[in-house]
């Protein structure tokens, strides 16, 4: 898929992997809509790379709709969808104060997992609406998931049971979209330096890195997006996770 002229969505895409992945997309020539719930620091990155903002909720069908509308109003159509919204949350399955909160889970289960589906799910209907360019293509979605859906924490089964879903969620939508040329991939990140990990000391932050093999520090999102984008322009990477951990096992806890 090309990327220079190209309409894209990033959902998520006012901070962190998202935005890097947004002005990744925009230098690249992409026409970059940005759909996230932060309007300010949507609406400013927008203005920073030439592109435009919508506020919205992945998880609000009408609100993520009218996103990929906006996107798939650029001359050739939405041709490149990357949804990196997501939130996390830490809590044990069982205390001795009672179980898991329900809500806590449903949230999390809502937010990262039903609100990823829904973006795939409009972005998809969209793109199979384009013509093909001249590989046959229409279209490549782009989900995250995270190492949590493979080695899930003490403390991260909603977190690591989202992610998961959006792993076995790959394989059967490329699938789904193969006879329209849609392509679907999932990036799986480790631990990232992102607005997630800013709040945490000095001395966990390091503890983090360190358990990484190599390279021994966190990510950065601007490697996200190289990855994000070389996904975009091969072909032949469909319906698969690629793991972007620096060969990161997590740990129980």
């Amino acid at each position: 898929m090309r990327i220079d002229g190209a309409g894209a969505l990033v959902a998520g895409g006012a901070s962190g992997l998202g935005a890097a992945t947004a002005r990744a997309l925009a230098t690249a020539g992409a026409r970059v809509v940005i759909a996230d719930r932060d309007a300010d620091l949507g609406a400013e990155l927008a203005k920073e790379i030439g592109g435009r903002f919508v506020a919205a909720d992945v998880t609000d069908a009408d609100a993520v709709a009218a996103a990929v509308d906006l996107a798939a109003g650029t001359d050739g159509g939405l041709r490149i969808s990357v949804c990196c919204a997501g939130i996390g949350w830490a809590e044990r399955l069982a205390r001795s104060r009672g179980p898991h909160d329900l809500d806590h889970f449903a949230t999390v289960i809502s937010v990262n997992l039903v609100g990823t589906f829904n973006v795939l799910r409009t972005a998809a209907a969209a793109m199979i609406e384009n013509e093909p360019d001249p590989g046959e293509e229409r279209g490549v979605c782009v989900n995250t998931a995270s190492i949590a859906a493979f080695d899930g924490q003490i403390g991260q089964a909603a977190y690591a049971a989202s992610k998961a879903g959006i792993v076995g969620l790959t394989l059967p939508a490329a699938r789904d979209l193969a006879s329209k040329g849609v392509r679907v991939m999932t990036i799986a990140p480790g631990v990232f330096d992102t607005r997630l990990l800013e709040g945490l000391p000095e001395a966990a932050r390091l503890s983090l890195s360190n358990e990484i093999p190599f390279p021994g520090r966190l990510g950065e999102p601007d490697e996200f997006a190289q990855l994000a984008l070389s996904i975009v322009t091969n072909p032949m990477l469909n319906g698969e996770t690629i793991r972007l951990d620096g060969a990161l096992r997590m740990k129980p806890k």
